[in-house]
């Protein structure tokens, strides 16, 4: 069974950024739905002991097992959103995240800008990544539920575009949502644990 997992902060803690309106809407209800979906459409299947991982990796690009895929993929990155902000969190990165950023990018802020640029440039739903390919760092985009975990591409940062998570506190403004996720918000001593891992 799959179980929805718990926030590595409060509701209330990313505000004024992301309120907790927002958290109530977007974690209590969106993200537990994808669990409970899941877990309904697994039971008594043979993924119903897999991992969450296992399922996205041997449901993708499969017709028939579409729904799995959409959920269980669903279900890791938002997960994997939660641990991307934090509190407090934003400015320059740090470690051998920030010393790879400047190589691969030039500079943080051609990095925050071109992260930026691709998250407003994803049409409609999806998703925003920081990722490790070949050993080089990228700026990826994914429609609805993908993922670069079904892709063998190592994620290490991700935001979510889909209206849900930015329309009761940006209204349409994903820009803004945007500015405030990279100033405010990202949790760069998860990226730096990715990016080591």
């Amino acid at each position: 069974m799959i179980m929805l997992p718990k926030l590595p902060y409060g509701n209330d803690a990313l505000e004024p950024h992301i309120s907790s309106n927002t958290m109530d809407f977007h974690y209590g209800k969106h993200h537990n739905t994808y669990v409970e979906n899941l877990n309904k459409l697994i039971e008594g299947t043979e993924f119903s002991q897999e991992t969450l991982e296992n399922i996205i990796k041997n449901t993708s690009g499969r017709d028939d097992k579409t729904a799995v895929f959409n959920n269980a993929a669903q279900v890791w990155n938002h997960t994997f959103y939660w641990n991307s902000i934090k509190p407090a969190g934003g400015g320059i990165p740090y470690g051998p995240l920030g010393e790879k950023i400047n190589l691969d990018f030039g500079s943080y802020e051609i990095f925050a800008k071109k992260f930026k640029d691709t998250a407003l440039g994803q049409f409609g739903s999806g998703w925003a990544w920081l990722v490790q390919k070949d050993g080089k760092l990228e700026i990826i985009k994914t429609s609805n539920a993908d993922t670069p975990i079904a892709k063998d591409v190592k994620p290490l940062l991700t935001v979510d575009v889909w209206e849900h998570a930015y329309y009761l506190d940006y209204q349409n403004k994903r820009a803004d949502y945007l500015d405030s996720f990279i100033k405010n918000l990202i949790n760069w001593d998860f990226v730096n644990a990715n990016l080591i891992a």
